[in-house]
């Protein structure tokens, strides 16, 4: 028979001093005086529970059920109950009665001690299966068992770290959780379920209590104005994408047609809401199926609080943006789009975070996540906070993240935001408004040295899988391997072709000729790098226009130029990328509180139906064509023929595939027809038309090259046998040897 004894009135100071630090949430070690612990006589054991929200707080045996006594309250909210018979611990449930009223029957968190503060060794790379709120189930014995949530938090510099939740009230008092000297601190609350929200209460050193934090490893995010992370479980969702993981390689010499979407504007519903990520699989995966592209790369998802921000400013790392559905809705979303065959790409930002009150910045009541020097841990032209690249920590957290897209949601590649702000300790910054390097040089060494990091480890654990850096300067090596002293990225963005043939395509045609070098100088570098030619969302915004609005002449010749600059880009070495509503030529800026414009291609015969079109049709031929892509990555794979005819701003040169066959491609970019115009060829004999921009079906004139397309015996260019063809106007001919 168990006899409860009322505790003695009079307190030790140790437990006095352990119920002011719970009192004013001041305390970080709540195992080593809540919960079973030795009674100070040394007689048997004592109990005790922090319920100050409580008046009266009853103890059950468990599973037997039977009441062993109702605790004491201390003057600070405290309950003891003593066992003086007692030698071995138990297991117990609590019946707490609350001050305003109500009843629950709950496992109290503080008997789980040895189970919370017992951890494993921890994957550094993998921190995601450690970290933050686990669902996990606690074993009594080999019959029963509780389900609960361990939370983990990391905050070396706090003084105290409470979970607070709508499952407590938001009660910072009432669930303290305990440190370790790693700087995590960890406790496990029964029969919590997913669904419920939390965040942390965090007092740092001086015991100054901080804004609540969400979680820095959170899953599942509220929304405005909560923003309290939610727990979720994420072995439900069934994958059903095996054979698409099995088969998936490295496409360097494979085709890769990106089609990047904001998933929020890319279409609305009809009370123009944006449509969710099921909804989004329904219309949006028939239509780049239909449309021939290859992969969908998707604008930051990443849970982000400022819609405003397209996801650039992230706080979330590890949870998709609720916005649009679940994390389970995401996966449903990516599965299904490799049920199709297309791949995702996630744009990722490692590169700064918004100071938010309830993100990273100043988590811990110091700069945990952010350099603490303003120098190089704010952007001034963003506002926001830079990592601090060099800590261990924050690696691990970067790198973490990284992982866990592309392992929890089966992700194809990560395209990596801002890479040279993270590359140069002078980016956006005046002299004397940044310090150099150890070297004395501007290169930011700790984020080189992350970078690299970075990409071998997820070529490591994914080696089918890819990086993509946006990186705007001539920085060495950002695509080549690490052994070989490079960055370690899979591809980078062609920044400079896309700004140097937008910059020559804008020109009024008559005035080309002064501007060719901007049509050909990206050759002189196309192989200096593994590169994607990206049209992105920068080229549509902040009043530059659209691709066709920047077009000049009137609206045929701003057509026939988008066609031809199209044409230009699918043929050019490079795997490609273009932004929604660039595959028809719409005539607005992208804006993200609207959809695309698609009343524009409702009519088939339409200029911009016309544009849409020939995108299908260039993707079908990208992808039937080994020429336009077996050689990327290869100077063997292109030839100039024509480079120098910037009086007629002609353009003609030569595809190869791995096995020496041939595409020739000629661009006529005047709104002249060039009749007879000869240029050498490398093969001799028929040819077979592929493709003419000029088409009466893409919107063009219908001017032909000629009938029966057959080289004549006459040196030109370096070659013994050349073409004579009519060049439409403002319009590109690829051909192929029959």
């Amino acid at each position: 028979m168990t006899i409860a004894v009322q505790p003695s009135s009079v307190r030790s100071g140790f437990e006095f001093d352990r119920e002011q630090e719970l009192l004013h949430t001041h305390c970080a070690i709540p195992f080593s005086f809540l919960g079973l612990h030795g009674h100070p006589s040394g007689k048997g054991l004592v109990l005790r529970v922090w319920r100050p929200d409580a008046f009266r707080v009853d103890v059950s045996e468990y599973p037997t059920g039977k009441l062993m006594g109702s605790m004491r309250k201390s003057d600070s909210g405290g309950f003891e109950l003593s066992f003086p018979r007692r030698r071995k611990h138990f297991n117990y449930q609590l019946s707490v009665y609350l001050e305003g009223g109500g009843h629950q029957k709950i496992y109290d968190p503080y008997q789980f001690g040895e189970y919370v503060l017992k951890e494993e060794g921890i994957d550094f790379d993998a921190l995601y299966r450690h970290q933050g709120a686990q669902l996990q189930q606690h074993s009594f014995n080999a019959r029963r068992h509780v389900q609960g949530v361990l939370f983990r938090v990391y905050a070396p510099n706090a003084r105290s770290v409470s979970v607070v939740g709508d499952f407590n009230q938001w009660d910072g008092r009432l669930h303290p959780m305990a440190s370790a000297d790693d700087g995590i601190w960890r406790l496990f609350i029964p029969e919590l379920d997913e669904g419920a929200l939390y965040k942390y209460e965090i007092h740092d050193a001086q015991g100054n209590c901080l804004p609540l934090k969400a979680d820095p490893f959170g899953r599942f995010s509220e929304q405005w104005p909560g923003l309290a992370s939610i727990v979720h479980d994420e072995k439900k969702y069934q994958w059903q994408d095996k054979g698409w993981l099995d088969t998936r390689g490295q496409l360097y010499d494979k085709p890769m047609s990106i089609y990047e979407v904001h998933p929020g504007s890319w279409q609305r519903s009809p009370e123009s809401e944006p449509l969710d990520y099921r909804a989004l699989a329904k219309k949006l995966i028939p239509y780049v199926k239909k449309m021939g592209f290859t992969h969908i790369e998707l604008m930051p998802v990443a849970e982000h609080p400022l819609y405003e921000s397209w996801g650039y400013q992230t706080i979330g790392m590890f949870a998709p943006t609720s916005r649009y559905g679940s994390p389970d809705d995401f996966k449903y979303f990516v599965d299904r789009c490799h049920q199709a065959g297309i791949g995702i790409i996630l744009d990722w930002v490692p590169a700064h975070f918004p100071n938010d009150d309830h993100g990273l910045a100043k988590f811990d009541g110091t700069a945990l996540y952010e350099h603490p020097d303003s120098r190089r841990g704010w952007h001034p032209d963003w506002k926001t906070c830079i990592y601090d690249f060099g800590r261990p920590w924050v690696q691990d957290f970067l790198i973490s993240s990284a992982l866990y897209w592309l392992d929890e949601f089966h992700i194809d590649g990560l395209r990596v935001d801002a890479v040279a702000s993270m590359l140069y300790l002078d980016y956006s910054r005046n002299d004397g408004e940044w310090e150099p390097n150890i070297q004395g040089g501007n290169e930011n060494l700790e984020a080189i040295s992350f970078l690299k990091r970075l990409n071998q480890t997820l070529y490591e654990r994914f080696p089918t899988a890819m990086t993509i850096a946006e990186e705007s300067t001539s920085f060495p090596g950002v695509s080549r391997p690490v052994y070989d002293n490079g960055l370690g990225f899979g591809y980078k963005w062609n920044m400079g072709w896309m700004h140097d043939s937008l910059e020559y395509m804008k020109e009024e045609t008559i005035n080309r000729k002064y501007h060719h070098d901007k049509i050909t100088f990206s050759t002189v570098y196309a192989w200096s790098e593994n590169f994607v030619l990206s049209l992105s969302h920068d080229e549509v915004v902040y009043g530059k226009g659209t691709l066709l609005t920047r077009m000049p002449g009137d609206d045929w010749q701003k057509f026939a130029n988008l066609r031809t600059y199209l044409t230009f880009m699918y043929t050019h070495p490079g795997k490609k990328l273009l932004f929604m509503g660039g595959e028809f030529g719409s005539w607005h800026e992208w804006n993200h509180d609207k959809g695309l414009d698609w009343e524009l291609v409702e009519d088939s015969q339409s200029l911009n139906a016309g544009i849409q079109k020939l995108t299908r049709k260039l993707n079908k031929l990208y992808q039937t064509c080994p020429e336009l892509y077996e050689l990327d990555c290869s100077e063997s794979g292109f030839q100039w023929l024509v480079s120098d005819d910037r009086d007629q701003s002609v353009l003609a040169y030569v595809r190869f595939d791995s096995e020496g066959h041939s595409l020739v491609v000629i661009h006529n970019m005047t709104t002249n027809v060039r009749h007879g115009y000869t240029f050498g060829v490398p093969v001799a004999g028929k040819y077979k038309l592929l493709l003419n921009s000029d088409t009466k079906e893409f919107g063009g004139s219908g001017v032909a090259p000629g009938k029966g397309i057959e080289t004549v015996h006459k040196t030109n260019h370096g070659f013994e046998q050349s073409l004579s063809l009519t060049l439409p106007p403002l319009a590109s001919l690829v051909l192929k040897p029959v």
